[in-house]
């Protein structure tokens, strides 16, 4: 988490929101990182779970399918990010801050561990939740005065 953490350091440079992520292989190696990106790419889905994703799944190079990896990131998903995690077949998802206006791992939804879905991955969630949320409300104080 806390290498995710400074990953999402790096959406501060173009005004994104300061979320990273990371996608680990099965025994632990980091496959990509990312963070948010959407002010840099001009994209409303350059989510950092979603670039990661991507990236990891080139990383792999033969299959789509993230089976046995966890995706680690600062704040729970919401449902776009918690919909591509389940298609993605992603075996254990680990978030810091709980996001209780849009969070779709057990906040406001829990798409991740929906019974009805045909994969779900185990969540971890307020993994370093302080300092996770500290990152938030440290940007969104600075862009709401």
């Amino acid at each position: 988490m806390r290498t995710a953490l400074a990953v999402a350091a790096d959406a501060l440079k173009t005004g994104d929101v300061p979320i990273g992520a990371l996608v680990l292989d099965p025994s632990g190696a980091e496959l990509a990182r990312a963070c948010n990106a959407r002010e840099a790419l001009g994209d409303p889905t350059a989510h950092a779970e979603i670039l990661a994703l991507r990236a990891a799944a080139r990383e792999l190079g033969d299959s789509w399918r993230l089976t046995g990896c966890t995706l680690v990131v600062t704040v729970e998903p919401c449902t776009m990010c918690a919909g591509a995690l389940v298609l993605a077949r992603i075996s254990r998802v680990v978030f810091g801050a709980w996001e209780p206006r849009t969070g779709a791992a057990g906040s406001l939804w829990d798409v991740i561990r929906d019974r009805r879905l045909n994969h779900r991955p185990e969540v971890v969630g307020g993994v370093l939740e302080d300092e996770a949320a500290a990152v938030l409300e440290s940007f969104f104080r600075g862009h709401r005065k």
